[in-house]
């Protein structure tokens, strides 16, 4: 269920990460009917962050993918997401040769007399 819209308009999140571990979350009160593009301009992260171009960016609203032209509600979280720098089935395999077959998945972390696998 929706939360009542302010006087100000309602409450929008735009949420970027321009690095790993680090987070430019910004709270705005947006007029009834904005699109994700208008959230995203109001937020001054295109100014804020040079790297972000605004055709093309993969974005989503709570998870789920979005485009520019898609109308916010009261409480959304607009995401922009960074484009992957490494396949990510490479970088497990990477991880999994590096950690070696006793320090990955199942085997991580075995109990002292636990059978191998639990």
């Amino acid at each position: 269920m929706a939360e009542p819209v302010a006087a100000g308009g309602m409450p929008v999140e735009v949420v970027y990460a321009p690095a790993p571990r680090e987070v430019v979350a910004l709270a705005l009160h947006l007029p009834i009917g904005s699109t994700v593009g208008d959230a995203i301009h109001a937020s001054g992260l295109l100014q804020r962050c040079p790297e972000l171009q605004l055709d093309g960016l993969a974005l989503g609203i709570w998870g789920t993918a979005t485009t520019l032209g898609q109308v916010v509600c009261a409480g959304d979280r607009v995401e922009i997401y960074r484009p992957l720098t490494v396949d990510p089935k490479t970088a497990r395999r990477e991880r999994f040769r590096q950690q070696g077959a006793r320090g990955a998945g199942l085997f991580a972390r075995k109990r002292p007399g636990a059978k191998s696998g639990y």
